[in-house]
């Protein structure tokens, strides 16, 4: 027979502690937040017209640009982080460490919100564009009022997916010492030796975050969903 050791509670998860913690974590939330919708928005601009040019007839705008979302999407996001933030100083370009998180999560997310563009866009029905051009409304113009209400209709679900894997990624960014959520878990923690009581807080902090971009996912979708079905 085998003697099992019962572990207290208190052993697991010291509430003084998280307690008392809780005021210097929650000081990391408007940084985790605000780099996580930096990098979404980086991601949205430049993840459109990378799209664009994935979509496109001409070789040297559509090749560039699937090279662009494989390596992407193929190489993990601390790799950039490293590269941006402790490589670019060796050719003389220097970066805080917030800036240099923000573009390294908006380059990444670009490549999936690209493929999350091109999805969306081939979904509209190619009768609508051949009706622009009877129409004699141009390409941007189309792609403006006729296509993309109907792209980004379709595209809210996985967007919202990967800004929630944004937000949660930027658990990260605490390797090059950006001072989020869970770089002050870890003060924390090398000040008391409790890692797990405050790895524990980290989980049941970002949990209500994840709840709120859910919910704002399905505010978003019942909008446009709603607009869908004024216009039938």
């Amino acid at each position: 027979m085998f003697e099992i050791d019962r572990v207290q509670l208190n052993n697991l998860f010291d509430t003084e502690l998280a307690w008392e913690s809780l005021p210097f974590l929650l000081q990391g939330v408007p940084v985790t937040i605000l780099l996580a919708v930096i990098g979404m928005l980086v991601g949205l601009l430049l993840g459109f017209f990378i799209a664009l040019a994935r979509g496109s007839a001409k070789l040297v705008l559509r090749w560039p640009s699937r090279l662009y979302i494989s390596f992407m999407r193929s190489t993990p996001i601390i790799v950039f982080l490293f590269l941006i933030y402790y490589g670019l100083p060796i050719i003389g370009i220097k970066l805080t460490a917030f800036l240099a998180a923000s573009i390294a999560f908006g380059l990444n997310s670009a490549a999936y919100i690209a493929e999350i563009y091109r999805a969306a866009l081939s979904s509209v029905d190619k009768g609508q564009w051949e009706a622009a051009k009877a129409l004699n409304i141009g390409y941007w113009q189309a792609l403006r009022i006729i296509i993309l209400p109907q792209a980004i209709r379709i595209a809210i679900p996985p967007l919202a997916n990967v800004f929630l894997s944004i937000m949660l990624s930027t658990s990260l960014a605490a390797i090059i010492t950006v001072p989020e959520l869970f770089q002050k878990a870890q003060i924390v923690a090398g000040r008391t030796f409790d890692a797990m009581t405050m790895y524990i807080m980290v989980a049941l902090i970002y949990w209500p975050i994840g709840i709120g971009i859910a919910f704002l996912q399905e505010r978003l979708e019942k909008r446009f969903n709603k607009y869908v079905k004024q216009e039938i």
